[in-house]
């Protein structure tokens, strides 16, 4: 299989929508980074397709897992970010709700560090 095909496999086109889970489709907390975020997640998109054209060109082994590495940590970094937004609007929005909203929203934010701690 050649980069190209491998690449080809899942794409934003063809990957699972990820499910509701009820959540309203408002604004929510990284609106107002929006912008800087698209920026963040083209510049990773870069990276990945350096791996791509490293791969496509026989780069050495080493030379590619410093690059994975590399986009490795920047979309960690991405996920923290989008994760203190989360809890800094969604979770102290329903905090000031109060109710079973607020620990709904507290277990939600936990799977999520416990998702991101497995990576």
């Amino acid at each position: 299989m050649t980069t190209t095909e491998a690449a080809a496999e899942v794409t934003p086109d063809t990957a699972e929508p990820s499910p509701d889970h009820g959540h309203d489709h408002g604004v929510h907390g990284y609106h107002k980074q929006k912008d800087e975020h698209l920026k963040r997640l083209r510049r990773i998109e870069g990276q990945i397709r350096g791996l791509q054209r490293m791969v496509d060109e026989d780069v050495y082994c080493i030379d590619i897992l410093t690059q994975v590495s590399a986009s490795t940590k920047a979309l960690q970094s991405f996920a923290l970010q989008l994760l203190e937004e989360h809890l800094r609007h969604c979770v102290a929005d329903a905090a000031t709700k109060g109710g079973d909203e607020i620990d709904a929203k507290v277990e939600e934010a936990t799977k999520a560090i416990a998702r991101m701690m497995r990576t």
